[in-house]
Formats: structure tokens, sequence, C-alpha cells
């Protein structure tokens, strides 16, 4: 199974005397096509992991997800027909955003050294009565094999 990823550029802004003021970082925008028509997400969520913390792992059977790190690292773990791919986002990885097909288990692990800010972007539109998160078994993954990202 292919799994869709996209690099986010980071645009350095500017105010009126020219001097740098932050970035911008476009994470969604119809015109790239990147969604299939009547797939694009529904709703937009922060979640924040904190340092040394997972998240999962777990899968959806209805709604697809749409991860992208906008505050620290993290590293995005998919089992896959019984195999681990691994996926990195965050400042250090130039913002990478990962959508996560349903049926799919995911984990979304910390790599930093702060709390690490990851915008969802699910498809439907989460929702506390919809009862669609399934634990799953990651016990054979190393999540200790990693460097932390600073």
């Amino acid at each position: 199974m292919k799994i869709k990823s996209k690099k986010n550029k980071k645009f350095i802004t500017l105010d009126n005397q020219d001097k740098e003021n932050g970035f911008l970082v476009p994470i969604y925008n119809i015109k790239e096509n990147f969604f299939i028509t009547g797939r694009e997400p529904e709703q937009a969520y922060l979640t924040v992991v904190n340092e040394g913390c997972i998240k999962g792992p777990h899968l959806h059977k209805i709604r697809r997800g749409f991860f992208t790190c906008i505050k620290g690292n993290i590293r995005v773990i998919l089992k896959i027909n019984g195999q681990y791919e691994i996926f990195y986002s965050g400042e250090k990885f130039d913002f990478l955003s990962i959508e996560i097909p349903t049926n799919i288990p995911a984990a979304i692990q910390n790599i930093g050294k702060c709390s690490a800010y990851v915008i969802n972007m699910p498809s439907p539109a989460w929702d506390k009565e919809m009862n669609d998160e399934y634990t799953d078994d990651f016990s054979d993954f190393d999540f200790s094999s990693f460097e932390i990202i600073k």
C-alpha cells in the first residue's frame, strides 16, 4: 500500500521594515489536489504529544487521518500488512504531512526535547460519540531505537 505524504515548504515572513517576523507553512491547499475529490479533510484539531511519549498505537475503521507536526518532531509508525513503515514530521523534517488510511494502525512518537504539536485533519470529522478507535499490538516494534532530535 502506498502511503501519501508531502513536504510543506516553510516561507519566512517579513514586517513592513523587511525584518524577519516569523514564518508561514501552508499545510493544506485544495488547489494541490492532494486528496481525492470528496475525501478532503472535514475537521482540523491539535493533538500534543509530550516529550518522551507515544500516542497509540491504534487504528480507525471509519476515519482517515492527516498528520502534520508543526512544533517539535515526531515519527509516525504505521503497520501495513504486518510490516512497519516510518515517517518523520516536524521542524527538522519539512513539516511532512502524512495521510493515514482507514484500517492502518498508527503510533505517533515524540522524538524531540519538547512537547510536539500535531495538527490532524481527519475525514470524516471526529465526534466523541463515533466510537472509532481500536487498539493494536506493536509489541514487536522497538520504540527505543531512535535518536533524540534537538
